[in-house]
Parts: C-alpha cells; structure tokens; sequence
C-alpha cells in the first residue's frame, strides 16, 4: 500500500529539515575548524592567549580549543592523542616527548624567566641575595611558608631542581605543596606572607591583585623558555596535524613574533619571541 504523508506531517518534516539546516550553519564546517591546545598555565592566567589566538583564528579561519594545566599535564594530554598541539615550558620533558615519537616538529616559540617572590617585608632577607640557591636558604633558615605548585608543572619541575642543585628544602609546615596553577599559587602565597616561585608573565598579571614584590630575579638559571609540539600524526591519525602546523608556523613566523612582543601584562613585555 502508497504510504500517505498528511498535510500535518508534511509540516512536521519541513520544520526538522529547517531546524536540521540552521543547526548545521552553526557548527565548524569540518572538524578542522577546531584545534586543540594543551598548554601551561602561564600563556592562559598571563592573557597572552587572549590577546594572540583572535589574531591567528582570524588569519586562519580555525578555532583554537585551550585546555591550560600545567606543563606535564600538557605534554600527558598530548601524549594520549587527546590534543593537536601543545605549547609548554619544560625543555627536557619537550625533548622527551619527541624522542619517544609523541611528537614532531618542536619549535622554540619564546622565552620569559622565573622570579623568587614575597611579602614586602621579605622576612627572610631574600633581597640580600643575587644567587638563587643562597637565597633558597634564606627561606629555609628563616622557615617563613613557602608555596609550592606541586603539579608537575614546567615551574613546579623546575623548583625541584633549584632544591636538588642545593641539596634541601624547607620541612615540614613550612613547605606547602599546593597542586594548583600558578595564579592560584600566587593568591595563596599572598594570604599566608609566604614565599613562591613564579613565571615573570603570571606574576606580573597579578602583582596588583596580592601585593607580592619580586625578591630575587635575574639569576641566569631562572631563564624559562617555551617550545611548540605537533601530536604525532603516525601515532594518532585523527589528529588535526596541518591545523596544527598551521598554528606552528603562524606562532613563529614574523606576524606570530611581532604579536608576542607586543603583549603587555600591567604595562610590561614579559614574553620575548625567539
């Protein structure tokens, strides 16, 4: 038997196709359209992702998804294919990461440095100090609190070399291991007059907000450069590798460079390009 449509169904059908059409002339028009970063809590609490991806996006037509955690979590998430592309500040844990294949395509994107930091008493007497290791026994002589990222991150890595290289660390209370992202750190350090490590960028964006004054910089083993990595499109096919290139190349070209440069936190260029 002819099946019949109704005038009522008729209807019915018109209105899902037409629902169907506008949702589709919303969505990307491929998945390339959408690229996911993981990337260091810097470049996000900084703002430099806020000012730099409109740029790119617009250049590029393609949609950057950022997922910021600290630099192990970054180069983990990347390592199980569940990004594209990741942009970090750990160039040992980098160099890893492409050694075991995870990775293709490493480049240094910029550079920025670590700065010791505190209340504005500096109870410790950090401030007598140039040298970083004496100024890390300061803290630990004077057993003020100092707060740790805790989180494997690419600042939490290097603060437990600083305390290898000197052979111990502030015990007990005095030690406080956070696991948070370093603008979070940065707030609690403030509440408890205590100590921390920070990447320039972070702490410039929040000096205002928690009143902490850089007690200890320029150290030549406080440089803190950044690398971007491309998935490994032969461990992960589905992954969106010219995209990713794409924003590789566009990050390090002159645009890309002229971009970084002109980042401001209160003021101040805290991001160098190479």
């Amino acid at each position: 038997m002819k099946k019949i449509i109704t005038a009522k169904k008729f209807t019915h059908f018109l209105l899902v196709m037409a629902m169907t059409v506008s949702t589709a002339s919303v969505l990307p028009a491929s998945a390339q359209d959408i690229l996911k970063m993981s990337t260091t809590t810097s470049t996000e609490n900084s703002g430099l992702l806020k000012f730099l991806l409109p740029a790119f996006e617009v250049d590029t037509k393609i949609k950057v998804q950022v997922i910021a955690v600290g630099s192990g979590k970054a180069l983990e998430l990347a390592k199980n294919g569940d990004v594209d592309v990741t942009l970090v500040h750990a160039r040992d844990a980098e160099d890893q990461f492409v050694a075991a294949g995870y990775g293709v395509n490493r480049r240094d994107v910029m550079y920025n440095d670590f700065v010791v930091v505190g209340p504005e008493q500096d109870p410790a007497g950090v401030k007598k100090e140039t040298d970083l290791l004496a100024a890390l026994k300061r803290i630990i002589a004077s057993q003020v609190r100092f707060i740790s990222r805790g989180d494997n991150s690419g600042t939490d890595v290097m603060e437990q070399k600083y305390w290898k290289q000197l052979g111990d660390k502030p015990k007990a209370t005095a030690y406080v291991s956070a696991g948070l992202g370093m603008g979070e750190v940065l707030t609690m350090a403030a509440e408890m007059q205590a100590y921390t490590l920070s990447d320039r960028a972070t702490y410039a964006a929040y000096k205002a907000k928690t009143g902490l004054k850089i007690v200890l910089q320029s150290d030549k083993r406080m440089l803190n450069p950044y690398g971007i990595i491309a998935v490994n499109p032969q461990k992960y096919p589905d992954i969106h590798y010219a995209a990713a290139m794409k924003l590789i190349n566009w990050i390090t070209s002159d645009a890309g460079k002229k971009k970084i440069a002109e980042f401001r936190a209160n003021g101040e260029q805290v991001f160098f390009p190479y």
